[in-house]
């Protein structure tokens, strides 16, 4: 069968889009309603038109549209991968295609990001852009997967701001190239999207991005998940939104680790144990009886004893919760018991399993975050402040959020004791850093 005539994707427009801080066509349609008026242009457009454009099924767009463009991004219009469309020859392709290597999956949004492809997956990536047809093996898939699993490596390493963009390119050629994949090949493709957009979900809460961005990375999953017939996931995408809930909708949190547990589908044991842990650490915010509490981190340990053990290193796209650990299951029972104001408790699993414990930089600083935070509960504030220090200086540098909000809570907690000389060194130093 002759090859399909080249398709190619406008990889300059989205990788300028999500490098001015656009993450998703909504965001930028937003953006370009907000530039035409004060340009007092009254053209719209919709994420539709967006999707054409990034698409590279359209060209120059029109007079007022490309007034408004140049100035949302202060470069001109070829520059964002507009043609005639007689100029989309392979020269133009060979350009896309570098785009795409420097732009959208070695820089983008945060400068300095690493490079998380070799070359020849690269190639790979890019020509399933331009031609899903021709490229939409079981090939792509394990080259995604790989992709994927780095981007989640860098996240615990460095930081949610450096795995990000990554992850966004990943998601797009799983969205690019599905819609035209074959069926067993389209469902690979959905189940690794589904892990791909939950891990995207993460990143934004992490970085501290708008509620609206984690919700809607979060829907993708579940849709991708449904769509895929990935019962399993869909349960787990939920113990990550009731994880993702803030700290004033307990009921909320308690209602969400509920549903991955008694929803029509059956998590596996490690998964399981987590959701049935985020459900005891709900209970305890709610303010649980205690024997309530311990019930539910009693069955967490059950399940969690059901699994077989690990035969390899758990990964992204791995088995699902693969990576839940008795240690993680301690250390987050920990937290359990600062919940429910046992705080002696919780620092007593806080310090053995940090000690004992493997856990990624980001983990280790969430976690030593809330020690201090539980330390300053127990009424040791020199003990806490020292605590929040070390995590400070694993979390700083890599902005992971969580832990951030987490120091940031206990120096609030620790506001009565701010003329001690750790506190008043913790409170110096969280001045400095953002939460």
């Amino acid at each position: 069968m002759a090859d399909q005539e080249v398709r190619p994707v406008n990889a300059k427009l989205v990788a300028a889009r999500i490098a001015r801080g656009w993450p998703t066509q909504q965001d930028f349609v937003d953006a370009y309603d907000k530039h035409a008026r004060a340009l007092n242009q009254k053209a719209t457009i919709s994420v539709r038109q967006v999707r054409r454009w990034e698409a590279g099924k359209t060209g120059l767009p029109n007079r007022d549209a490309r007034r408004v463009l140049e100035a949302m991004f202060e470069r001109p219009l070829e520059e964002l991968g507009f043609h005639h469309p007689a100029s989309l020859h392979p020269a133009v392709l060979t350009e896309l295609e570098n785009d795409v290597r420097c732009r959208a999956f070695l820089g983008g949004v945060v400068a300095g990001a690493l490079p998380l492809f070799d070359l020849d997956a690269l190639d790979h990536l890019t020509a399933a852009a331009h031609n899903a047809h021709r490229y939409s093996d079981h090939h792509l898939v394990d080259h995604l997967g790989d992709a994927l699993d780095e981007a989640a490596r860098v996240d615990g390493r460095i930081g949610p701001r450096q795995a990000l963009p990554a992850t966004l390119g990943i998601l797009a050629a799983v969205h690019t190239t599905a819609r035209d994949a074959p069926t067993d090949v389209r469902r690979e493709l959905l189940v690794l999207g589904a892990r791909g957009a939950e891990l995207a979900a993460w990143l934004h809460k992490d970085s501290g991005a708008p509620a609206r961005d984690t919700a809607y990375w979060h829907q993708q999953s579940k849709e991708w998940a449904t769509m895929a017939g990935d019962g399993p996931m869909h349960a787990y995408v939920l113990l990550r939104q009731a994880q993702a809930t803030d700290r004033d909708d307990p009921a909320g949190m308690l209602d969400l680790a509920r549903a991955a547990t008694t929803g029509p589908w059956t998590l596996p044991p490690r998964p399981r144990a987590e959701a049935l842990q985020q459900e005891a650490r709900a209970l305890a915010m709610t303010g649980a009886a205690t024997d309530d509490v311990d019930r539910v981190l009693d069955q967490a340990h059950q399940a969690l004893g059901q699994a077989t053990q690990a035969t390899s290193q758990a990964t992204c796209t791995g088995p699902l919760g693969e990576s839940y650990t008795p240690e993680r299951l301690m250390v987050q029972s920990a937290i359990c018991y600062r919940e429910a104001r046992r705080p002696e408790r919780a620092v007593d699993l806080f310090r053995h399993h940090l000690a004992t414990g493997t856990f990624a930089p980001r983990d280790r600083a969430f976690f030593t975050a809330h020690l201090a935070g539980t330390l300053a509960d127990a009424g040791e504030p020199d003990a806490a402040a020292e605590a929040a220090l070390q995590a400070l200086d694993i979390a700083a540098a890599a902005r992971f959020g969580q832990a951030l909000t987490e120091l940031h809570r206990t120096g609030t907690c620790l506001q009565a004791h701010r003329e001690r000389p750790a506190v008043r060194e913790l409170h110096a130093q969280l001045a400095a850093t953002a939460p």
